[in-house]
C-alpha cells in the first residue's frame, strides 16, 4: 500500500497547488497508474476520505502543532492528513502501519526535521485517544465534527435551521450513489437489466422515478456493454426529478439552455419518446460536442445541440412549450461528490445570483403562453435559489408558480423545493416551476 499512499499525497498536493477537480484528477491518474486493483481501491478511499475530512484533519494538526508554519508545506501537510485520516477513520489500517508509512514518505523531504515532526504529531494523536479538538461554540464543533468550514455551517444554520443543517452536514460525507436513467427507447427495460447483470453490475430500482436504478458497477460505467449500446446514461435522482417537474410531452418544443454535458437533455428526449424537438445549448463548443455524442449514443435524434450564450437573447430561437434553465451555481449540493467545493472562498459565489437571474430572465422570453419554465440549481443556498425565484416572480407578472407534479408525492402541490441528500439520498438540488399565463 506504500505506493498508493504516495500516489494519494501527490494528487492531494496537486489539488492544493492547482485547484483541480477531484473526480477528474483521480480518474485520469488511476488510468495512468500501475497500481493493482486493490491498491486503486485503497487509494480512492483514502483520497476522497482526506478531501471530505480535510477541515477536521487540519484542525487536528493545528491543535497538536506548536509552530507549524515553518515546517508544513503542502506535501508535508498532506502526509499528515493521510496519516491522521487512516488513524481516525480507517479501522482496517493498523496504527503502526499508518504512522510508519507516513514517516517513510516524510523522509523524502529535504528537511531532515520533517520525519521526526510527522512521527511526533501522529503518535501524539494516538496518545490523546484520537480525540477531536473542541471548538469555541456549537457552530465550530459542528464544523469540526462534520469537516465543513464555519462559514458554510453558519450559512446553512441561518437559512435552513439547526436540525436540517445537521442532516445536510451528515449526508455530505460518504460516497454518493451511482444512479442511472435507463433508456427505454433502445429495448425492453428488463432486457437492459439482463445486460447489466451480464456486465457484473448490481442494482436496485429507484422507487421515486420510473426507469431509474441505483447501480454498483464492477468497473467504470462507460466500460460496460449496456453503456456502449446506449441503454442508459448516468444521472443523479435529483436531476431526474428536475426533468419530471418539466414534464415534457410528445411533440413539444423544449429548450435546455445550460445543457452540457447533456444528462437532462437526454432524459427529456426519452420522456418525449423521441418525438418533438429538444434544443440543447452550451457556451462552449467542446461541451456542445459532449451533448451531441451522448445523444447519438442513446439514439436520440430529436436533440439539436449548438453554441449559445444563455445570458443574451437569441432571436433565432423558437418559442417553446417547455424551457429548462439549469444555471451555473456554487455546487454546494454536490459536495459529497466534489468535496473540494466546500473549501472554496465564499466570495467566489457572490456574483452568481446576478448571473443566474440574468439567465432566468432571458430564458423566460422563449416560453409560449401556457408554457412551462423550470429554474434549477445543484446548490443549497437561499441566495441562489429562493431569492432568485422570488425576484423573478416580482418582476414577471406574466408568470405564476406551478405545482411540481405527482412524482414529488407529498410535495406535489409545492411550486418549488430544496432537495436534500438526507431526505432523497440524492445530490442537493433546487427546483422552481413557473407557467406563463399571458
Amino acid at each position: 500500500m506504500g505506493n498508493s499512499r504516495k500516489f494519494v499525497v501527490k494528487l492531494l498536493t496537486s489539488i492544493d497547488d492547482n485547484s483541480s477537480y477531484s473526480n477528474i484528477l483521480l480518474d485520469e491518474a488511476l488510468k495512468r497508474s500501475s497500481l493493482t486493483p486493490q491498491d486503486k481501491k485503497f487509494a480512492t478511499a483514502l483520497f476522497y476520505g482526506v478531501l471530505e475530512r480535510r477541515y477536521t484533519l487540519d484542525e487536528i494538526i493545528k491543535s497538536l502543532s506548536q509552530n507549524p508554519k515553518n515546517l508544513i508545506n503542502h506535501t508535508v501537510r498532506n502526509i499528515l492528513r493521510t496519516g491522521l485520516y487512516q488513524l481516525k477513520y480507517m479501522d482496517s489500517v493498523p496504527d503502526s502501519a499508518a504512522v510508519d508509512e507516513a514517516v517513510k514518505l516524510a523522509k523524502k523531504n529535504r528537511n531532515p526535521a520533517i520525519p521526526g515532526f510527522v512521527n511526533a504529531m501522529l503518535r501524539a494523536f494516538i496518545r490523546n485517544d484520537k480525540k477531536l479538538p473542541q471548538g469555541n461554540n456549537d457552530i465550530e464543533n459542528l464544523a469540526i465534527e462534520y469537516s465543513c468550514p464555519v462559514w458554510l455551517v453558519e450559512k446553512w444554520d441561518s437559512e435552513y435551521g439547526r436540525q436540517m443543517t445537521i442532516n445536510m452536514l451528515s449526508s455530505s460525507l460518504g460516497r454518493a450513489p451511482t444512479v442511472v436513467k435507463v433508456n427505454t427507447l433502445t429495448d425492453d427495460f428488463n432486457d437492459t437489466l439482463d445486460v447489466l447483470l451480464a456486465d457484473g453490475a448490481t442494482f436496485e430500482r429507484n422507487s421515486m422515478v420510473k426507469n431509474s436504478l441505483n447501480v454498483c458497477f464492477a468497473g467504470g460505467a462507460e466500460e460496460t456493454t449496456a453503456y456502449k449500446e446506449g441503454r442508459f446514461h448516468v444521472q443523479d435522482l435529483s436531476s431526474q426529478l428536475c426533468c419530471a417537474a418539466l414534464d415534457p410531452q410528445e411533440g413539444d418544443t423544449v429548450l435546455d439552455l445550460c445543457s452540457a454535458p447533456g444528462g437532462k437533455t437526454f432524459t427529456i428526449a426519452e420522456l418525449m419518446n423521441n418525438k418533438g424537438k429538444v434544443m440543447a445549448f452550451d457556451l462552449h463548443a467542446n461541451r456542445v460536442r459532449l451533448i451531441k455524442s451522448g445523444a447519438e449514443r442513446l439514439g436520440l435524434d430529436i436533440v439539436e445541440a449548438s453554441v449559445n450564450n444563455a445570458k443574451e437573447f437569441n432571436n433565432d430561437l423558437p418559442m417553446a412549450d417547455r424551457v429548462l434553465c439549469d444555471v451555473p451555481c456554487s455546487g454546494l449540493g454536490v459536495i459529497r461528490r466534489k468535496p473540494e467545493i466546500k473549501y472554496k472562498d465564499p466570495a467566489e459565489f457572490e456574483r452568481l445570483p446576478d448571473i443566474q437571474y440574468k439567465i432566468l430572465d432571458t430564458s423566460s422570453t422563449y416560453v409560449k403562453v401556457g408554457g412551462t419554465l423550470v429554474y434549477s440549481t445543484c446548490t443549497l443556498s437561499r441566495a441562489e435559489n429562493d431569492n432568485v425565484a422570488d425576484k423573478f416572480l416580482e418582476e414577471h407578472s406574466e408568470f405564476e408558480p406551478a405545482p411540481l407534479g405527482s412524482v414529488f408525492s407529498v410535495n406535489s402541490d409545492k411550486c418549488r423545493i430544496s432537495i436534500t441528500p438526507a431526505e432523497y439520498n440524492s445530490d442537493g438540488f433546487f427546483i422552481a416551476k413557473f407557467v406563463r399565463r399571458r
